[in-house]
């Protein structure tokens, strides 16, 4: 029998590499859908074929009991949340409901139809629980680089929910014996990223300015610095945190640092063009409170997964560039023929 696997959030940018990378290992894969109407499933419309999916909604607690019971699931990933950091201020009760509240919801449903009645009764059977921490939990870090042990200092109410749903799914593994385990996965891009997303704003103005579409752009702290590495490589460090004998929460980074600028340098140069040309900066942009230096401590994925990442920064930021050029070009030619009365 084929593995199960319940996915929240599997229409978001790592939800579909993660269908992706369970399939090609031969799981049965379902999506936690909130209507079947998800404007953002053509993201998983060429998987369509491959998964199954299944009503539920974080803010709804029966929805999530009905749905793991439905599935059987032997592993869920809880990759469903609001993303996107600088909305947190300003739809902060949302935010909370569902980056905080939804995981215990969702641990909750586990325990339910899984029989986790008893304090620490659970056993190697039972469903395994993987929740998507965040490296915005460290906000204004006490260390660098930021390793399992730092501690928490958020800068935004997104860091502040995304710290509740960390610590209450490490309770329900230390109250009920859970298999449930955290990943703190520092940021990690993709063609797929949403274009509020800084790297993919950039990567989305370079080709509009290359092919003529758009004059300018603007952002905001150029000198904030990341981590960034590839979604699909953080995908595979999920999968195997569930796999190991003893749960235990991970943080996933490259180790390197960039700055925005950096991401800007790069797209740029990439389309033969000098940024300062182009860029202007927006105080309206900036954070009420900035994170301004996150970077990973990665060792005990590497030792402990014989996880490492394949992509590099640069490389990363081509690859998004060249996505949306491709994505461009073809928006002008359909465009083209539209005009032209050939479609």
């Amino acid at each position: 029998m084929s593995k199960r696997a319940l996915i929240t959030g599997i229409t978001g940018q790592d939800g579909s590499y993660l269908a992706e990378h369970l399939l090609a290992q031969g799981y049965q894969v379902w999506g936690l859908m909130r209507g079947q109407a998800n404007p953002r499933k053509s993201r998983v419309s060429r998987l369509v074929a491959d998964l199954s999916f299944v009503d539920g909604d974080l803010m709804d607690q029966a929805s999530l009991v009905s749905a793991v019971d439905k599935v059987q699931p032997d592993e869920i990933y809880n990759l469903g949340a609001i993303s996107f950091v600088p909305m947190s201020w300003q739809q902060a009760e949302l935010v909370t409901e569902i980056n905080g509240m939804g995981v215990l919801r969702m641990l909750e449903a586990i325990r339910m139809v899984s029989g986790l009645n008893g304090s620490r009764n659970g056993d190697g059977s039972q469903i395994r629980f993987y929740q998507a921490s965040s490296s915005e939990m460290f906000g204004k870090v006490a260390e660098t680089p930021q390793c399992e042990t730092t501690i928490f200092r958020p800068r935004s109410p997104y860091g502040v929910a995304k710290i509740y749903g960390h610590f209450i799914t490490r309770n329900y593994r230390e109250s009920f014996g859970m298999y449930a385990v955290s990943g703190m996965l520092f940021n990690h891009e993709s063609p797929r990223r949403g274009a509020e997303f800084v790297t993919r704003k950039i990567s989305l103005a370079v080709a509009r300015i290359k092919l003529g579409y758009q004059d300018k752009m603007s952002l905001g702290n150029l000198d904030a610095v990341r981590d960034w590495g590839f979604a699909g490589d953080y995908v595979r460090a999920m999968h195997l945190m569930l796999q190991q004998d003893e749960p235990s929460d991970y943080v996933i980074g490259t180790g390197q640092m960039h700055s925005v600028r950096d991401a800007v340098r790069i797209a740029f140069e990439h389309v033969n063009l000098n940024w300062e040309d182009y860029v202007s900066i927006d105080p309206s942009l900036v954070r009420p409170a900035e994170v301004e230096i996150l970077c990973a401590d990665a060792e005990r994925a590497r030792t402990q997964l014989g996880w490492e990442p394949t992509v590099d920064f640069p490389e990363l930021m081509r690859m998004m560039v060249d996505s949306d050029l491709r994505q461009a070009s073809r928006e002008r030619e359909f465009g083209d023929l539209l005009l032209a009365g050939s479609w």
